[in-house]
């Protein structure tokens, strides 16, 4: 399991991320007059930041062999920025388009502002580790805005007529899928703390964790862009 962990571990991540991207691209006219459309953009920008993040793979085999000895060895800053940082500040602009309740509108505007500043402050204060390693406490902070996301999500669908075709519904499929991804990442990261990156076999199992998650994830994104239809309420006023 180790070995096919080292060998296929990127290429299973690329092909479920690009299958999903390159679904939301075909279906895009299904959802072209709904916020959905923003959500086939992410998944897009997820794949191109995602490839762009094996860039060491080309230093390591010479391509870029003029970055070996710079802080950008690793990749450690681009999937910070990309995703740690990135990915929550799309989630707090994709819900305060789908929502309609001003005041979870203007605490999910506020909460991103907050944590872009911290993320900022953090990175500032400790510039050196950003390029070497990731930082446990940005993306716990992360996962609590996700959280924060669901909650408003599920309390307004509960409330409102939705809930009666909830199964048809792209945004539940989101939200739901979302909440269980970074339930499970989460938790890794608390592991995280208590264990040194130097344990392969804590390594390996960080590994398993994220390319099962990874895979129903981006799986279940692929079926509800297949399956859903698109929402009459919502639409958008271009």
């Amino acid at each position: 399991m180790n070995e096919f962990l080292i060998k296929y571990y990127y290429i299973i991540t690329f092909s479920v991320e690009s299958l999903a991207a390159v679904t939301g691209l075909i279906l895009y006219k299904k959802y072209k007059l709904t916020s959905a459309k923003y959500f086939i953009w992410f998944l897009c920008y997820l794949t191109i930041c995602d490839t762009l993040a094996y860039y060491p793979l080309l230093i390591k085999h010479g391509y870029l062999s003029f970055l070996r000895n710079t802080r950008f060895f690793s990749n450690f800053w681009w999937s910070t920025l990309f995703w740690h940082i990135g990915a929550i500040l799309f989630f707090t602009f994709y819900y305060r388009k789908i929502l309609t309740y001003k005041t979870f509108k203007i605490v999910l505007k506020y909460a991103g502002y907050l944590f872009l500043a911290f993320c900022f402050i953090y990175v500032s204060l400790n510039f050196e580790d950003y390029f070497v390693r990731f930082f446990p406490v940005i993306s716990v902070f992360g996962a609590l805005i996700i959280f924060m996301c669901v909650m408003f999500y599920f309390i307004e669908m509960l409330q409102s007529n939705n809930i009666l075709t909830f199964y048809k519904n792209l945004n539940f499929y989101i939200t739901a899928i979302s909440f269980i991804w970074w339930l499970i990442i989460t938790a890794t990261v608390f592991y995280e703390i208590y264990n040194s990156n130097n344990d392969w076999n804590f390594i390996f199992l960080r590994w398993q964790i994220y390319m099962f998650a990874n895979a129903i994830m981006y799986f279940g994104f692929t079926f509800a862009l297949i399956y859903c239809r698109p929402e009459a309420k919502g639409w958008l006023k271009e």
